[in-house]
């Protein structure tokens, strides 16, 4: 098990779209966010990371099935900003530039 470099911080309003979710879909992303950003938040090789272009500070998205986790790093923390199915991401990511 790798160890833990990142500490996961939920915004309200993350926690509240994970809230809304179906349990077995708030769970997968909860474990790929879990999996995923505690250790290494920054996309490498071919992954599900990925740096969207054109946000300052940078903006990350995580892909979890149908879903999208999009943060933030600051320090050593990954700030989850918005989980949103992946239909919705358009509208969310105006609302983050």
């Amino acid at each position: 098990m790798e160890e833990k470099r990142f500490e996961v911080v939920f915004s309200p309003a993350a926690r509240r779209e994970i809230e809304r979710l179906e349990i077995d879909e708030a769970l997968q992303v909860a474990k790929d966010i879990k999996k995923y950003l505690e250790t290494s938040p920054f996309p490498f090789g071919k992954t599900r990371i990925k740096k969207l272009t054109g946000f300052s500070p940078p903006l990350y998205r995580l892909r979890s099935g149908d879903f999208r986790a999009y943060y933030r790093i600051v320090n050593k923390e990954a700030i989850i900003l918005a989980v949103v199915s992946k239909k919705d991401s358009e509208k969310i990511l105006k609302k983050l530039r």
